[in-house]
């Protein structure tokens, strides 16, 4: 892995396609093997690695290259996965029904409750009264991370969202990614917790033209 080329690449992103979706699936798994969130709501067994793989299978597959945006570097390695603000309504009732038994999968039926109050707390805390871009996940490869991708990734979302004069939204599980987001413009909305036995998490906002 070269990650001084990874980094460069990553300083002019590409947007993936159907085609990198198996390399996109493989690097947010990899790179979210250790997160406070997935940890806490999915299964603790020996399928863990293999529900996470089929987790962003889904995410990336079915949602964000058909109606958000991923960015890349060209060799892959690292992936930020936006969101439309048209694309946060509330999931169809068909849809819902056909990703229930995926989820249940994800978080087996002891830890399916945690899932169902963190979505509940992440909506309670999404901002949806105005236009807005939604940093889903941000993800680097083990081994390259604390380089300075995940950086050059979003100091080249922050240029677009500039360009076209809009605001962003996300949420961490770690206090090291708000200072990682604190330095591109982004600022603390609110600190919850979805459940007393949760893990924190923090929302967060970008106006257009901060950095």
């Amino acid at each position: 892995m070269d990650v001084d080329a990874m980094r460069r690449e990553a300083e002019a992103p590409v947007q993936a396609g159907p085609g990198d979706v198996v390399e996109v699936v493989q690097t947010l798994t990899d790179a979210f093997a250790v997160d406070p969130h997935l940890d806490w709501f999915m299964r603790d067994d020996a399928r863990r690695d293999q529900v996470r793989l089929d987790f962003f299978r889904l995410l990336v597959s079915a949602l964000a290259v058909t109606q958000g945006r991923i960015d890349r570097p060209v060799g892959g390695g690292a992936a930020a996965v936006w969101m439309p603000f048209e694309a946060l309504g509330p999931i169809p009732l068909a849809t819902e029904l056909r990703i229930v038994p995926m989820l249940l999968g994800t978080t087996g039926l002891k830890r399916f409750g945690r899932l169902m109050a963190l979505r509940a707390d992440m909506d309670r805390h999404h901002p949806m009264d105005r236009p807005h871009a939604y940093l889903q996940f941000l993800g680097v490869s083990p081994a390259a991370q604390g380089r300075g991708i995940g950086s050059a990734l979003l100091r080249a979302a922050g240029a677009r969202l500039d360009a076209a004069n809009m605001p962003a939204y996300l949420e961490t599980g770690t206090t090291r990614n708000v200072a990682l987001y604190e330095r591109h413009g982004f600022k603390v909305l609110s600190t919850h917790t979805a459940r007393a036995d949760a893990p924190t998490m923090w929302s967060m906002w970008r106006e257009p033209g901060v950095t």
